[in-house]
Protein backbone atom coordinates (compact mmCIF):
# COMPACT_ATOMS: atom_id res chain seq x y z
CA UNK A 1 0.00 0.00 0.00
CA UNK A 2 1.38 3.44 -0.92
CA UNK A 3 0.95 6.88 0.60
CA UNK A 4 -2.08 7.70 -1.52
CA UNK A 5 -4.03 4.64 -0.40
CA UNK A 6 -3.41 5.38 3.27
CA UNK A 7 -4.42 9.02 2.87
CA UNK A 8 -7.51 8.09 0.87
CA UNK A 9 -8.54 5.60 3.57
CA UNK A 10 -8.33 8.34 6.22
CA UNK A 11 -10.41 10.82 4.19
CA UNK A 12 -13.02 8.20 3.32
CA UNK A 13 -13.33 7.09 6.96
CA UNK A 14 -13.93 10.56 8.42
CA UNK A 15 -17.10 12.55 7.82
CA UNK A 16 -16.32 16.11 6.75
CA UNK A 17 -12.72 15.39 5.73
CA UNK A 18 -11.55 17.68 2.92
CA UNK A 19 -7.95 16.49 2.46
CA UNK A 20 -5.15 14.48 4.02
CA UNK A 21 -1.46 14.96 3.38
CA UNK A 22 1.95 13.64 4.42
CA UNK A 23 4.29 16.60 4.74
CA UNK A 24 7.84 17.37 5.69
CA UNK A 25 8.83 20.26 7.91
CA UNK A 26 10.25 21.93 4.80
CA UNK A 27 6.61 22.59 3.80
CA UNK A 28 6.67 20.20 0.85
CA UNK A 29 3.93 17.59 0.63
CA UNK A 30 5.13 14.03 0.02
CA UNK A 31 1.61 13.12 -1.12
CA UNK A 32 -1.89 14.52 -0.72
CA UNK A 33 -5.33 13.06 -1.22
CA UNK A 34 -8.15 15.49 -1.85
CA UNK A 35 -11.39 14.17 -3.31
CA UNK A 36 -12.63 16.01 -6.39
CA UNK A 37 -16.03 16.41 -4.74
CA UNK A 38 -14.44 18.52 -1.99
CA UNK A 39 -11.99 20.51 -4.12
CA UNK A 40 -14.19 23.61 -4.11
CA UNK A 41 -14.31 23.70 -0.31
CA UNK A 42 -10.52 23.30 -0.18
CA UNK A 43 -9.96 26.13 -2.68
CA UNK A 44 -12.22 28.46 -0.72
CA UNK A 45 -10.18 27.79 2.42
CA UNK A 46 -6.77 28.22 0.71
CA UNK A 47 -6.08 24.79 2.11
CA UNK A 48 -2.58 24.27 0.72
CA UNK A 49 -1.31 27.48 2.33
CA UNK A 50 -3.03 26.63 5.60
CA UNK A 51 -1.41 23.19 5.77
CA UNK A 52 2.07 24.63 5.20
CA UNK A 53 1.62 27.42 7.75
CA UNK A 54 0.14 25.08 10.36
CA UNK A 55 3.10 22.77 9.75
CA UNK A 56 5.38 25.67 10.66
CA UNK A 57 3.50 26.00 13.94
CA UNK A 58 3.91 22.28 14.58
CA UNK A 59 7.67 22.63 14.00
CA UNK A 60 7.89 25.49 16.49
CA UNK A 61 5.90 23.56 19.09
CA UNK A 62 8.09 20.49 18.51
CA UNK A 63 11.21 22.59 19.16
CA UNK A 64 9.67 24.25 22.21
CA UNK A 65 8.73 20.89 23.73
CA UNK A 66 12.31 19.70 23.24
CA UNK A 67 13.70 22.85 24.84
CA UNK A 68 11.38 22.46 27.82
CA UNK A 69 12.18 18.75 28.04
CA UNK A 70 8.44 18.05 27.85
CA UNK A 71 8.87 15.03 25.61
CA UNK A 72 8.01 14.47 21.99
CA UNK A 73 4.94 16.03 20.42
CA UNK A 74 2.58 13.43 19.02
CA UNK A 75 -0.38 15.54 17.88
CA UNK A 76 -1.37 19.15 17.36
CA UNK A 77 -4.60 20.69 16.12
CA UNK A 78 -5.83 24.09 15.06
CA UNK A 79 -9.58 24.54 15.12
CA UNK A 80 -10.88 27.67 13.48
CA UNK A 81 -14.28 28.89 12.36
CA UNK A 82 -14.00 27.37 8.87
CA UNK A 83 -11.44 24.59 9.23
CA UNK A 84 -10.44 21.89 11.71
CA UNK A 85 -6.86 20.75 11.19
CA UNK A 86 -5.30 17.76 12.96
CA UNK A 87 -1.58 17.03 12.61
CA UNK A 88 0.14 13.88 13.86
CA UNK A 89 3.83 13.13 13.83
CA UNK A 90 4.86 10.23 11.57
CA UNK A 91 8.64 10.46 12.02
CA UNK A 92 10.92 13.19 13.38
CA UNK A 93 10.89 14.86 9.94
CA UNK A 94 7.37 14.12 8.66
CA UNK A 95 3.79 14.53 9.81
CA UNK A 96 0.35 13.67 8.49
CA UNK A 97 -2.33 16.35 8.44
CA UNK A 98 -6.08 16.03 8.08
CA UNK A 99 -8.31 18.96 7.16
CA UNK A 100 -11.98 18.84 8.13
CA UNK A 101 -14.94 21.11 7.68
CA UNK A 102 -16.26 22.47 11.02
CA UNK A 103 -19.09 19.90 11.14
CA UNK A 104 -16.60 17.07 10.51
CA UNK A 105 -16.02 14.22 12.93
CA UNK A 106 -13.00 15.53 14.85
CA UNK A 107 -12.71 12.52 17.17
CA UNK A 108 -12.79 10.02 14.34
CA UNK A 109 -10.21 12.14 12.50
CA UNK A 110 -7.82 11.88 15.46
CA UNK A 111 -8.41 8.14 15.63
CA UNK A 112 -7.88 7.64 11.89
CA UNK A 113 -4.58 9.57 12.00
CA UNK A 114 -3.40 7.61 15.02
CA UNK A 115 -3.92 4.39 13.06
CA UNK A 116 -2.45 5.75 9.80
CA UNK A 117 0.75 7.28 11.21
CA UNK A 118 2.64 4.01 11.83
CA UNK A 119 1.59 2.71 8.41
CA UNK A 120 2.85 5.87 6.75
CA UNK A 121 6.10 5.66 8.70
CA UNK A 122 6.75 2.26 7.15
CA UNK A 123 6.31 3.80 3.67
CA UNK A 124 8.87 6.51 4.43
Amino acid sequence: MGFREHLEAVVNAVDGAVACSVMGFDGIAVDTYQPEARAEAAATLELNNALVEYGNLLGQIKNTAQTLKAGAISEFSVNSEKLLTIMRMVTLDYYVVLALLPAGNYGKGRYALRLAAPRLAKEL
